[in-house]
């Protein structure tokens, strides 16, 4: 019998199991040689691990919805770069789980917003963005300031990323409580995003 175009789409069952074939062997062929590339596998210099409250800021982010309206990927195109700083290399993002990147800019990219404002910048923004940005669509965060960093599973949330290949010391997941006390949930999230893109240095 003749494989022709004309038996294939007659035949449902023949039709999914060549497509789920032809998908697997083309991501298979896209996805597998990527692992064995140290760019891509291995931290770029100098990024660490986040802090417990940078940790505890990341899940707010994510809580938020933040990522719905800010990627965390600078394109390696020129306009991106100038308004951003340099772009996005695959080793920043090894301890990301999951990663930021996104392609929604309601907002504009955060990636490398890490160090660009004050700490008190960052506060006012999220009490209020209409303060310091009249345009801005973005909506105020102010219970963050009065909601205490949730410690209770920072331990258990840095022993799973442990397994995972961060390399987080057992001293450092011991004292991981102590970092968030007092911290409030505002606390967190700043520091989250005081870290953001800032393992690449910019140029001047």
């Amino acid at each position: 019998m003749k494989l022709t175009h004309d038996l294939i789409e007659r035949n449902q069952a023949l039709l999914i199991v060549l497509v789920i074939a032809v998908v697997a062997v083309g991501g298979l062929v896209e996805i597998v040689p990527l692992s064995f590339q140290k760019s891509v596998t291995e931290p770029v210099a100098g990024l660490k691990p986040y802090t417990p409250l940078q940790l505890t800021g990341r899940d707010i982010y994510i809580r938020e919805g933040c990522y719905n309206c800010h990627s965390q990927m600078v394109r390696p195109f020129r306009a991106e770069v100038e308004r951003y700083g340099p772009y996005s290399v695959a080793g920043e993002f090894v301890y990301d789980r999951p990663f930021q990147w996104g392609s929604k800019r309601t907002g504009p990219d955060l990636h490398r917003v890490g160090g660009r404002y004050s700490d008190e910048w960052h506060r006012l923004h999220l009490l209020n963005p209409r303060d310091l940005v009249p345009e801005s669509n973005m909506p105020a965060y102010p219970w963050l300031a009065k909601a205490r960093a949730n410690a209770e599973d920072i331990e258990a949330k840095m022993k799973a990323l442990k397994t995972l290949g961060v390399p987080y010391t057992d001293a450092e997941i011991a004292g991981a409580r102590k970092e968030l006390d007092g911290k409030t949930e505002m606390d967190a999230l700043i520091a989250y995003l005081q870290g953001l893109g800032t393992a690449v240095k910019r140029g001047k």
